[in-house]
């Protein structure tokens, strides 16, 4: 049923990185849950026509066969019509669909008939899916983690995008969950991909890095949000070496009414956003905390949050999930602007060099 058509390549997963032009033409929802990194979506069938194949093939096999033949056909001329209009003769894109069947076969053999060299992706996304799952649970441990420490606020963030600015190697787990891995870390109008989303680019980030340098990481707890870590990283990281960055209270005040502005305009929707800590600290505490948002006491709010809820919480996890910060180095952040960051990104290098020179 899924045999290639005669001259039409197949390429299996460990294939992907030589073929940088992915089309995905499963339809736009398939494509929002997770794809391929890199992809471009153009759907053979888009959603309602999916769904209308879908349930005309339960009651006829062969009419639904047919209808389907004649919408992707004319889905694939206005993919040459327009998407792929412009495109060299010497492209080679890889196509895949759900399996690697019948809808990434349709369009795959019309590029080559054209003369485009394109291949299809053996058994498709799910074959896809498979190997991430299967890297993700070995890949982390070929790498030496850095894990960056320190409490709510501290900058850890700041000085892990300083330190991939001046030339170290980074992995930006909040930034690829569009989380800040706080009760309060959404981000605003950019909500979080799916698991399976969010393991894509984890999967795709992790073959990016070199193994024999070190990875710097913010410590993170097994969520980030509403998406999980993969018990490989979270393992592997909590055997890395770890650096506690200590930033004074009133810092860490500033550095978080800047980054959660957001909420300073929006009293209420922070103080919504408190009620889940009723159990832990009592309706008092939130009526204070919901007051205090109310009057613009925002100094007071954050540092009472900090001290109150955040540090020991904090603490508390650091304790149990990263044993190796009781050892670490200690760095200082004085100030929490740009300049200084990227100053102490300088004196982090150092310090790890002469360690690890120390050590060697």
């Amino acid at each position: 049923m899924n045999a290639p058509h005669p001259g039409m390549r197949r390429v299996g997963v460990d294939a992907l990185a030589a073929y940088p032009d992915r089309i995905d033409v499963r339809s736009p929802a398939e494509f929002a849950a997770d794809h391929v990194p890199a992809a471009t979506n153009h759907p053979v069938l888009d959603d309602a026509e999916r769904a209308r194949i879908g349930t005309l093939y339960m009651a006829s096999p062969f009419e639904a066969r047919k209808r389907g033949a004649a919408l992707v056909a004319r889905n694939i001329a206005a993919m040459l019509e327009t998407a792929f209009a412009e495109r060299a003769r010497e492209w080679r894109p890889l196509v895949y669909c759900w399996r690697g069947g019948q809808r990434s076969r349709a369009l795959t053999q019309v590029l080559n008939e054209i003369g485009w060299r394109a291949v299809q992706l053996e058994g498709g996304y799910r074959t896809y899916r498979r190997h991430v799952a299967a890297e993700l649970a070995q890949l982390p441990l070929r790498f030496r983690f850095v894990v960056i420490c320190g409490l709510t606020g501290s900058g850890k963030s700041r000085l892990l995008a300083a330190l991939g600015r001046s030339g170290a190697q980074t992995l930006d787990l909040e930034g690829i969950a569009r989380h800040r891995g706080s009760l309060l870390g959404d981000l605003p109008g950019d909500p979080q991909p799916s698991q399976k989303w969010f393991e894509s680019q984890l999967f795709d980030a992790l073959g990016r890095l070199d193994a024999s340098r070190p990875v710097f990481v913010e410590s993170e707890s097994r969520r980030i949000g509403g998406v999980q870590m993969p018990d490989a990283l979270l393992a592997q990281m909590r055997v890395g070496r770890a650096l506690t960055l200590v930033t004074p209270l009133e810092q860490r005040v500033a550095l978080l009414k800047e980054e959660y502005a957001h909420f300073l305009s929006a009293a209420a929707s922070l103080g919504a956003c408190l009620e889940p800590l009723v159990e832990l600290h009592g309706k008092a505490a939130i009526a204070r905390w919901g007051a205090m948002a109310a009057a613009a006491d925002w100094d007071r709010l954050v540092a009472e949050l900090l001290e109150t809820h955040y540090d020991p919480m904090y603490a508390r996890s650091l304790s149990r999930n990263f044993p190796a910060s009781r050892e670490s180095l200690v760095i200082e952040a004085h100030e929490v602007s740009a300049e200084a960051f990227a100053k102490l990104a300088g004196e982090v290098r150092a310090m790890l060099d002469a360690a690890e020179t120390t050590a060697s």
